[in-house]
């Protein structure tokens, strides 16, 4: 059953794309939309505006994130310690333990989903759209090490050859992590262009 008032995944993958600078987390960079924590508002899907939500209401998402992972983690008999915490502006959940790697799928695939119906039990108990971050097993930040590798390699190239690089497919956090290691560089430039699931990261030179 479809409920038309919830927003979709996508649509929250979307609004991660934008903040690149504003949080450590998993946004990519085109569009500023989503100063998404502080004293600002944002704009829902419909138009409207609202005012962003409070660090007190942050940490009140991560609580209601942490309760609704420890729920599935009973239900699938996986053990796991999970701390939930604010961090960059932004709910935070991580679960820590042995025998998670099903948890995390394939490149992160089955995380990415358990993180979108997390975020859509915040949004069930509040009215607001959460921009959680879910980690399992230290995931999210092997990955950032990885995808750091693949960003100074590709910075690398377009240095040499002066020639644009076009990575591999990525998802929003990967996108993100690879975005803010090129702006961190001097004389190179990247974007996102197509779109999902095949939307990939262009680093060139910069104008």
């Amino acid at each position: 059953m479809t409920e038309t008032s919830i927003p979709r995944a996508e649509q929250s993958l979307d609004e991660e794309e934008t903040a690149t600078l504003a949080v450590d987390g998993d946004d990519d960079t085109e569009v500023d939309e989503t100063e998404a924590d502080g004293d600002v508002t944002e704009a829902t899907a419909g138009g409207r505006e609202k005012k962003a939500v409070g660090e007190s209401d942050l940490f009140r998402q991560s609580e209601i994130a942490a309760d609704y992972v420890e729920g599935l983690l009973d239900i699938l008999d996986y053990d796991g310690d999970i701390d939930e915490l604010v961090a960059g502006g932004r709910p935070v959940v991580e679960v820590v333990g042995a025998r998670l790697q099903n948890l995390v799928g394939q490149r992160g695939a089955t995380l990415e989903a358990l993180q979108e119906l997390t975020r859509l039990a915040i949004f069930r108990q509040t009215g607001t759209p959460s921009r959680l971050l879910l980690d399992v097993g230290g995931y999210r930040a092997n990955r950032r090490k990885e995808l750091a590798a693949v960003a100074k390699n590709a910075v690398e190239k377009v240095k040499e050859y002066g020639e644009p690089v076009r990575l591999e497919a990525m998802s929003a956090f990967e996108r993100k992590c690879v975005h803010d290691v090129v702006n961190a560089m001097s004389g190179v430039e990247s974007e996102s262009e197509g779109v999902e699931p095949n939307r990939r990261i262009v680093v060139r030179p910069a104008d």
